[in-house]
């Protein structure tokens, strides 16, 4: 009941689109998790683990490139996905938010974590 609460006033107070940025951990099931893992999968394989790469933005456009494109294809290949993030803001922001998240872990990096993010909304928008 409070998280409903919570929900409801942000999307109230925000008119909306804050709604979002508010409450997407909350409600995404392990949609963002999927997507975060996966990520992190893609780090260790790819670029020694957590904390192991240089804070570049040729890394960071690698990572938030695969993640995205990843979370992508999942939207498409499981369509009930598209229905329970039902807001194109929703999913850009899932999506930026695991290649933020990604980029971070993987250069130890708060600032590559924010290119990550803003790399994912970009290649959403463009999508």
């Amino acid at each position: 009941c409070m998280l409903f609460d919570q929900i409801w006033l942000g999307s109230y107070m925000s008119g909306g689109v804050g709604f979002t940025q508010y409450a997407t951990a909350a409600y995404t099931d392990n949609i963002l998790d999927d997507y975060t893992q996966y990520g992190v999968d893609y780090i260790k394989k790819n670029h020694g683990g957590i904390a192991k790469a240089k804070a570049t933005q040729e890394v960071v456009n690698d990572i938030a490139t695969e993640v995205t494109l990843y979370g992508m294809e999942q939207y498409e290949d499981y369509p009930t996905a598209l229905e329970s993030h039902f807001g194109g803001s929703q999913r850009a922001t899932v999506l930026a938010a695991a290649s933020g998240v990604t980029a971070a872990l993987a250069t130890a990096n708060s600032n590559a974590g924010l290119n990550g993010w803003y790399l994912s909304m970009l290649m959403h928008k463009e999508g």
